[in-house]
């Protein structure tokens, strides 16, 4: 049964205990000890800042070795659609995967030889492959992470783990974006991918620090234990046509759709009013959603548990239908900073809901990580999506219409949501919560 207790080390009765809250160990499987938990922190903390070197520095590099826009829009583009297409790959991958940890390792080592390839031979094709390995890797860690989550915490408090998880994300993104950026003022934007580098030995290192015994493998996978009376069904058909999988899919795609061109639209605009400030104002517009996001997942994770998932997810949703429309009518810049706040409530929200409701769906089929795979991909089609169309908007209608538009993307999102999806949160956890309280 889950229990509520002062936060202490793992029992040696076979508790497993992690911020508060405490579930029954598999059988044969030991409760994750304070070790793996703590490594599992740090973990991702440096795999976010591990994974902050490829965002926009790689544009940044590439322009002072001379290569043109042309060049650069087709290394991005090569990446982003092997990113795409190897989501559900990805999923399986770790689903058929026999140590979740070696996966993430193997993940790891490749990212950090792609910065190193980066760095040394910025040539068209060591840069082509570079990405296009870079992509392959990170299609592997999503799921790795959440795999890992759910195998050593368990399903009742995988909410809880997921907020954890995004808080220490969180901040690593931080760490990582100040920590590069000054690499890349002082020294040169090379020095970034020699960072990038080093910073995947103590993600390795962490990473090792997570006990192999302490994660149950079947849990990984979503898989019920052998002992269940309903073990459910492995028919990966059967998971692909539940409805809720496939509308929380759909409610991704929109969310994506809204929000992905909001931030390169709204840095335009910023510019456009205030280009002294503008590269100053843009970087607080980063900082203050990364801030909200590790102030506000852990309470996410818990309200996730104690209301259900759905109000959580028409609060996101309407949180970022509220953001486009102030970008569409706000226009000191400096205020622009303030609405970034609703950023990181969705973002919050989102970072701990989409692998909490992938575990409620897909617990049972074995197939945990494919389900994520599927709401990947969607991930990746709405935000590809958001920024052609967002663009296209704005170029023919302004920035404000295209904010409105996208405004009205989100409230069809939270409709769908209102209307549409059901209450993932399983009836035993409920029970339990109550029983707790």
């Amino acid at each position: 049964m889950l229990l509520s207790r002062k936060p202490n080390h793992a029992d040696r009765g076979g508790v497993v205990e992690q911020d508060n809250v405490a579930e029954p160990a598999a059988a044969g499987i030991p409760a994750p000890s304070r070790q793996s938990l703590r490594g599992l922190d740090w973990f991702i903390f440096f795999l976010a800042d591990v994974q902050t070197g490829f965002g926009p520095f790689i544009a940044v590099y590439l322009t002072t070795q001379k290569w043109t826009q042309v060049e650069i829009g087709l290394v991005l583009s090569i990446g982003g659609i092997v990113a795409l297409i190897g989501q559900m790959p990805g999923g399986a991958i770790i689903d058929a995967a026999k140590s979740e940890r070696l996966v993430a390792a193997l993940a790891i080592a490749t990212i950090g030889a792609c910065a190193l390839a980066y760095a040394a031979m910025p040539i068209f094709p060591v840069v082509v492959t570079a990405a296009t390995l870079h992509a392959m890797a990170s299609c592997v860690l999503g799921p790795a992470i959440a795999a890992i989550s759910l195998g050593l915490v368990g399903p009742l408090a995988m909410g809880e783990r997921l907020g954890r998880n995004a808080r220490f994300a969180s901040l690593g993104n931080g760490v990582a974006a100040a920590v590069m950026g000054t690499a890349g003022y002082l020294l040169s934007s090379r020095s970034v991918f020699l960072v990038t580098f080093l910073l995947a030995i103590p993600t390795l290192i962490a990473l090792s620090r997570i006990r192999e015994n302490e994660v149950d493998i079947r849990r990984c996978h979503g898989e019920m234990p052998p002992e269940a009376a309903d073990r459910g069904d492995p028919n990966i058909w059967h998971l692909i046509r539940q409805r809720s999988l496939i509308v929380f899919a759909l409610s991704v795609l929109l969310l994506q759709l809204a929000n992905a061109a909001m931030m390169p639209l709204m840095a335009s605009a910023v510019t456009a009013r205030s280009s002294q400030w503008a590269t100053v104002l843009v970087a607080f517009c980063i900082v203050v959603p990364q801030a909200i996001v590790a102030l506000l997942s852990p309470t996410v994770g818990r309200k996730a548990q104690a209301w259900g998932r759905r109000p959580l997810l028409l609060i996101g949703f309407g949180a970022l239908a509220i953001r486009g429309l102030l970008f569409a009518t706000v226009r000191d810049p400096y205020l622009l900073v303030l609405v970034q706040v609703l950023d990181g409530i969705t973002a919050a929200v989102f970072a701990v809901m989409i692998p909490l409701i992938v575990a409620d769906v897909a617990f049972g089929s074995g197939h945990f990580n494919l389900a994520q795979g599927i709401v990947g991909t969607a991930t990746g089609i709405g935000a590809s999506l958001s920024t052609v169309l967002g663009g296209y908007v704005s170029d023919k209608f302004g920035n404000a219409t295209a904010f409105i538009g996208l405004s009205g993307v989100a409230a069809a999102g939270l409709l769908l949501i209102l209307f549409v999806m059901p209450e993932t949160r399983r009836a035993d956890l409920a029970a339990t919560k109550e029983m707790a309280g």
